[in-house]
């Protein structure tokens, strides 16, 4: 009897797994929740994260802080573990890059282009008190804000 595939149970954990390069950087399948905790508590490998970074263009801006606000590292600290993209991230970096790209996996989603999801994520928002989603993913309680905001969108909430 042929085994089947796991099934992943979460489509923001493909998204954010693909976003991360996949495999080919992770070096393993995440099929749920208990997978990304480990995967994040192993640390996720400097190669996903200088993935993502080529992948999203508004983590590359060295003159704003974005990759710092997104993920926790400066951009002239990315910049130096570039040498070193074998060395895993911290698990509180991986934890905030699996957080950043779920995020931007569903604003994607939702707006229907990352480009508009990228934009989403710099412009302030009415329903955040004028602060950007971006500026507001540094911090467990900023990330649910984002999240709440995300799925009020979902359902054509926009207040």
């Amino acid at each position: 009897m042929a085994h089947a595939s796991p099934v992943v149970e979460d489509v923001e954990i493909t998204r954010a797994f693909e976003l991360l390069g996949g495999r080919r950087t992770l070096r393993r399948p995440v099929h749920n929740r208990l997978e990304v905790h480990d995967l994040i508590e192993e640390g996720i490998s400097g190669h996903a994260l200088k993935h993502l970074v080529n992948y999203v263009a508004i983590l590359r801006a060295p003159h704003h802080a974005t990759l710092e606000k997104a993920v926790g590292i400066s951009f002239r600290t990315y910049q130096r573990r570039k040498d070193a993209l074998d060395k895993p991230l911290s698990p509180g970096q991986s934890d905030r890059t699996w957080r950043f790209a779920e995020i931007l996996g569903r604003a994607t989603e939702l707006m229907g282009s990352q480009a508009e999801a990228e934009e989403w994520l710099e412009r302030p928002a009415i329903a955040l008190d004028q602060r950007k989603p971006i500026d507001l993913l540094s911090t467990a309680a900023g990330v649910k804000s984002v999240e709440d905001l995300l799925t009020r969108l979902e359902y054509g909430v926009y207040t």
